[in-house]
C-alpha cells in the first residue's frame, strides 16, 4: 500500500538513525548529513524531511539510545528483584560506554564540545542526564518503599554511575584499548549493584 502525502517510512527513519550513529562515531560532530544521507541511501532531503535538522536528529538518536539504556529499569518486574534490575542496567551502562558507536559518540562530544557545544549539550542532556533521571526516578521508588534510605536520589544515581563506568569511561576519552570481556563486564555489573546496594541499605 503506498504511503500517504507526509506520512514518514519507518524503514528510512531506522536507516538515516544507524547512519548517523555510524558517521558520528566515525566523524564527531562535524559530519555532514549528506555522509548521514549516502549511506542510509536516501536523500539529504529525505534526512530534513525526517528529522529536521541535524540537531534533532541527534537528539532522536540520543533519546532512543537512553530509552534502550533504561529497559531494564522498566521491566514489568523490575522492582522484584532490584539487585538482578540494577545489574543488568550497570551490565546495560558498561556495553554503552565500551561499545561503538555510543561510547566513540561521546567521546567526540567531549573533543567537538569547543567548537559545537549546542550539540555536545543535547548529547549531554538527552543522553548522560535523562538516563541519570530514569535511574533516579528508580532508586526513588525503592527509598519509597522502605528498601533504601536515599536523602537524594540523583545523587545516587550519579554513584551509581561512577561505581558502573566512572574508570571505564576514562578508557574511551583517551582512545585506549578496552581489556574488559563480556565475562568480566558481568561481573563487576554484579559487584556494583551490590556494593550499590548496600551502601543505602535501609
Amino acid at each position: 500500500m503506498p504511503r500517504a502525502r507526509g506520512q514518514i517510512d519507518a524503514r528510512k527513519s531506522e536507516a538515516i538513525l544507524i547512519a548517523a550513529a555510524e558517521v558520528l562515531s566515525e566523524r564527531g560532530l562535524s559530519a555532514p548529513l549528506e555522509e548521514v544521507a549516502r549511506r542510509a541511501k536516501v536523500s539529504k532531503q529525505t534526512v530534513y524531511n525526517h528529522y529536521g535538522s541535524k540537531t534533532q536528529l541527534v537528539r532522536t538518536l540520543l533519546s532512543r539510545r537512553c530509552a534502550e539504556l533504561t529497559l531494564p529499569l522498566d521491566a514489568a518486574n523490575a522492582l522484584e528483584n532490584p539487585h538482578a534490575t540494577l545489574t543488568l542496567y550497570a551490565e546495560a551502562m558498561i556495553q554503552s560506554v565500551l561499545t561503538a558507536p555510543y561510547g566513540e559518540i561521546m567521546r567526540l562530544a567531549v573533543t567537538g564540545s569547543l567548537d559545537l557545544p549546542d550539540l555536545a549539550e543535547i548529547i549531554y542532556q538527552a543522553g548522560i542526564i535523562a538516563a541519570r533521571h530514569r535511574l533516579a526516578d528508580f532508586i526513588s521508588t525503592l527509598a519509597a518503599r522502605g528498601d533504601l534510605k536515599v536523602d537524594d536520589p540523583l545523587e545516587a544515581a550519579e554513584m551509581f554511575a561512577g561505581l558502573a563506568v566512572g574508570g571505564l569511561q576514562l578508557l574511551v576519552l583517551t582512545g585506549q584499548r578496552n581489556s574488559l570481556d563480556a565475562p568480566a563486564q558481568g561481573r563487576r555489573a554484579q559487584t556494583v549493584a551490590t556494593l550499590f546496594l548496600r551502601a543505602y541499605a535501609a
